[in-house]
This record gives C-alpha cells, sequence and structure tokens, in this order.
C-alpha cells in the first residue's frame, strides 16, 4: 500500500493504474486490483478521531463504536475497487452533505463540550472534500470505460434500537430511478435473502423498511452520474454484539465470502443489461 495525495490517486485513476492506498491524510483508502464496471464502498468503517478532538468529546469511544459500521470494508475486501473510509463519522460524516458533515449533536446527545474552532472545522471538511474529489474521479472513469456501473454503498445498523422486527438487510432507493433500476435492485435483494448465516440467522431483507437511502454518497454520485447505480445497503448488526462491543468473526467471514460471489454476479447482470 502506498501513501499518496488525493492529487496523486486521482492521475493514477485517471491513468487507469492498479494500485492500493491511503491518502496522505490517513482519511480514507482506496484498492484497485482492476477496473471493472462496479464499485463497493463503506463510507462509515472508520473509527479514527483525531486527538486534538478527544478532550472535547463528550461521547465515548464506545458511543462513537456503536454508531460506526465496524467491519463493512470487510464484507467487499475481495473485491477489485473498494474504497473506504478511515475516520470516525464523529468527526465529519462522509455520508452527510458538507453543510452537515459535522456534528453538533449526534443521536440525541450533545457531541461537543464546546463549539470546534473554524480551523478544526476546516480541517474536517477539507478531508471529507478530498475524498469526494476521488470519488467524482473514480466513478467517471468506471462509468466512462463501461457506460455503466453499479456501487454498493456498505452500511450496518444498530438493530437494538427498533421495537420491532428489522430485516436483517435493508435496501434503501428512495433517491434511485426505481423506474429504471428496480429489476435490479429486486434481484439484489433476493440475492442477499439467501445468505447463508451461522447460528441459524434468517437473512431476510426487505426495501425501505428501516433506511430510504437518504445518504449522501448514494445522491453524490446519483446526481453527478445519469448511468450508475448506488446500491444502499443496510445490514443489521448481527454480526457483532452491539453492547458489548464483540465483533463474531465467523459470522462477517461468512457474509464476505459469499458476497465475493453474489456481488459480482449481481454487477455482471447489470452491466449486461445497462450498457451502452
Amino acid at each position: 500500500m502506498q501513501r499518496l495525495s488525493h492529487l496523486e490517486i486521482i492521475r493514477k485513476i485517471e491513468n487507469e493504474e492498479r494500485f492500493e492506498a491511503v491518502s496522505q491524510d490517513y482519511s480514507f483508502t482506496l484498492k484497485i486490483d482492476d477496473y471493472v464496471p462496479y464499485i463497493c464502498g463503506a463510507v462509515h468503517d472508520g473509527h479514527q478521531f483525531r486527538k486534538e478532538l478527544w478532550e472535547n468529546c463528550l461521547h465515548s469511544a464506545y458511543d462513537r463504536w456503536y454508531e460506526e459500521d465496524p467491519a463493512t470494508k470487510e464484507f467487499v475486501k475481495s473485491h477489485p475497487i473498494v474504497i473506504a473510509g478511515c475516520d470516525s463519522r464523529f468527526e465529519y460524516d462522509l455520508n452527510r452533505d458538507p453543510e452537515n458533515a459535522i456534528y453538533e449533536d449526534a443521536w440525541g446527545k450533545r457531541l461537543w463540550k464546546k463549539p470546534l474552532t473554524r480551523k478544526q472545522h476546516n480541517e474536517s471538511l477539507a478531508k471529507h472534500s478530498r475524498f469526494y474529489e476521488v470519488v467524482h474521479a473514480l466513478v467517471a472513469k468506471v462509468e466512462g470505460k463501461y457506460g455503466a456501473a453499479v456501487v454498493y454503498d456498505i452500511h450496518s445498523y444498530n438493530w437494538r434500537r427498533w421495537d420491532r422486527e428489522v430485516p436483517v438487510i435493508n435496501l434503501g432507493t428512495a433517491n434511485i430511478d426505481n423506474e429504471r433500476f428496480g429489476k435490479e435492485v429486486e434481484s439484489w435483494r433476493i440475492s442477499l435473502s439467501q445468505l447463508d448465516l451461522p447460528h441459524g440467522i434468517e437473512s431476510t431483507s426487505k426495501i425501505n423498511n428501516t433506511f430510504h437511502g437518504n445518504g449522501y454518497f448514494l445522491k453524490f454520485i446519483t446526481k453527478n452520474f445519469r448511468n450508475t447505480l448506488v446500491l444502499a445497503t443496510e445490514f443489521k448488526k448481527i454480526y457483532c454484539d452491539e453492547l458489548g462491543q464483540i465483533i463474531y468473526p465467523e459470522v462477517v467471514s461468512a457474509i464476505e465470502t459469499q458476497l465475493r460471489s453474489k456481488l459480482k454476479e449481481h454487477a455482471k447482470s447489470f452491466h449486461a443489461s445497462h450498457k451502452k
């Protein structure tokens, strides 16, 4: 893995180079083993929280972990193109627009003892901006090369806060062209419902049941690229103990292993239907 500036990363993408890199500020990683017509993203995978903010934060490291999406990069690590956040969403949220990316409160609890300085605010927003410059270059390259592309936007969610039965996988589709892409949404939902999970976990999958796909990552790509479908895919945190902060590696491995084929097959079918 190389350490590169976001501009160096963009140049490599434009030149169709294969590489694996962490951004110069250590805020995200990008791996490109091959230029294929699909991308995997895990924008909430990160837990880093820069030290100058520690004393000012009212949320504990566990509070932050609870709301992050640990192991989501692990789910898709074997695929050719994987982009993932390294920083905690509590510093800045890559799945929110720049105006709302820095929290004042989080899940009903004030985040900062005192307001961030303008310098602290700007440092976080600069990382957000550099990430999206790379995302734009990456999607432009893939869509331009293949005529159509699909982005698997991988997240997880805390099921214990719901007072009803919720699906193991939720697809959020409120901000995509469902008339055009409805067939691919449904085929992805069906494929995920057939995951074979440990401990007798039934792999239920539904559309817009818990979340509706309102994230900025999806909206940014959908707004800028007409022929790229973003599938906001939320896994119920059946792969960890939310309260004990324990990851279940056997569940993570089962998901990752099966997504190796399921995701690739779905992307191949999508491209066959939508390439120019």
